[in-house]
């Protein structure tokens, strides 16, 4: 079976994963997937992932979740550019997310980055998704 939307299934595992309080998560790895979990990483909304290599099989990434007193600090993470609707943004009009407590994560020509490191490279792109 083919997926339609990885990225969007692997931050549906991560909802999943923090509504029933676990510690780690694991996820098909791919490029797309590790650039996105290095931007929630360098931002603090995870403790860090690591590659599982299956033999015979596609790798893993093995997320681990970070709490703090006992709630999750991811408190929504969406999807916003979807397979069936692409959503782009100038640098001029990137939206900031809960007024500026959020991240949002874009692809750029220059690599995926959050929105803050996009301001400061003058570049926009592709929204991905918006982390608070």
């Amino acid at each position: 079976m083919t997926m339609t939307d990885p990225l969007g299934d692997m931050l549906t595992r991560i909802r999943n994963a923090q509504m029933r309080n676990r510690s780690k998560v694991s996820t098909p790895a791919s490029n797309l997937r590790g650039c996105v979990l290095d931007v929630l990483k360098r931002e603090g909304y995870i403790r860090g992932y690591s590659e599982v290599e299956f033999e015979g099989q596609q790798s893993e990434f093995e997320i681990e979740l970070k709490y703090f007193d006992g709630e999750p600090v991811i408190k929504e993470i969406k999807r916003i550019s979807k397979p069936g609707r692409r959503v782009y943004s100038s640098v001029k009009d990137l939206p900031t997310v809960a007024n500026g407590l959020g991240v949002s994560i874009l692809s750029t020509p220059k690599g995926v980055m959050s929105d803050s490191d996009a301001r400061t490279e003058n570049v926009g792109g592709e929204i991905l998704c918006n982390v608070f």
